[in-house]
């Protein structure tokens, strides 16, 4: 059963988790993404992008300027902030859905709180090593902001059964966020499908997701991103420009297995395929 949350925002916006399925575009102002690496890189047409992607049905848009496809070269916060603040400070004024941050340096998290963002969206799940320990969190405490938390680890080996290990790793994160005073009900956790897994292990994990929902008997909302990830490249040998129909289907898988909110680039027929399964789901 899908954990139903309302997340209301001061400049009148609001995100919805729980009920209907949530689509959330993704919208790379990078050069170098894996998928769609340069083409939004410019303010007009990460803008166009932007509204584009609200008017197909997206009920959030999440905004990154550093590309975390395997062999990229990581930013400094520095580097990123120089890279996406322009963005959230012509982006944020003119959406008409919430923005979230995809960012795991708390600096560039803090700045971009600063913009006016809506919600943080953390790849390393409060873990990330170049930084102290709960200085992630310490900014999602001071800001009241909602966090996407997401699994994540050096390597893809697993000593164990990777759902434990999983959700050993969720526990780890939710002590950070309790210790550092972030409200329970402001974290949505990331199964982190391609970071830290092989595809076998990406396949399992979103066979076995809805064991991901609920930490220690208190249930949390699901992220689930795949889109055109390799997983579906491996299993169906397409290029990442050609997964969308693929990405559809495990996001049908996902929301069967309680996920309730989906990260994607093409939008439009994701919603079609959220209803659809939303409608299943519900009869």
């Amino acid at each position: 059963m899908r954990c139903k949350r309302t997340y209301h925002f001061q400049d009148g916006k609001e995100l919805v988790l729980g009920g209907r399925t949530q689509v959330m575009g993704i919208l790379n102002v990078t050069p170098d993404s894996f998928s769609d690496g340069g083409q939004w890189n410019s303010i007009e047409r990460a803008k166009a992008h932007l509204l584009q992607m609200a008017a197909e049905g997206a009920a959030i848009i999440d905004i990154g300027a550093e590309s975390t496809r395997p062999g990229s070269t990581p930013l400094s916060a520095e580097e990123e902030q120089a890279r996406l603040l322009p963005y959230l400070r012509a982006l944020v004024p003119i959406s008409p859905v919430p923005i979230s941050v995809d960012t795991y340096h708390a600096a560039t998290a803090r700045a971009a709180a600063a913009c006016g963002v809506h919600l943080l969206n953390d790849v390393w799940g409060l873990q990330y090593a170049g930084e102290p320990v709960g200085a992630m969190a310490q900014v999602a405490a001071e800001t009241g902001l909602p966090i996407i938390v997401m699994h994540n680890q050096l390597g893809q080996e697993y000593t164990g059964d990777v759902i434990a290990e999983m959700q050993a790793f969720f526990r780890r994160s939710l002590q950070i966020a309790a210790d550092a005073g972030v409200a329970r009900e402001n974290i949505i956790l990331d199964p982190g499908i391609g970071f830290g897994k092989d595809t076998p292990t990406n396949l399992t994990v979103q066979r076995r997701l809805r064991e991901l929902t609920v930490i220690d008997g208190t249930p949390y909302p699901m992220l689930l991103a795949c889109s055109r990830k390799r997983f579906i490249g491996d299993v169906l040998g397409l290029p990442s420009d050609e997964r969308d129909i693929a990405t559809g289907a495990a996001g049908v898988v996902g929301i069967l297995q309680d996920a309730c909110m989906l990260r994607v680039h093409a939008v439009q027929p994701m919603v079609q395929m959220a209803a659809i399964a939303d409608a299943i789901r519900e009869a």
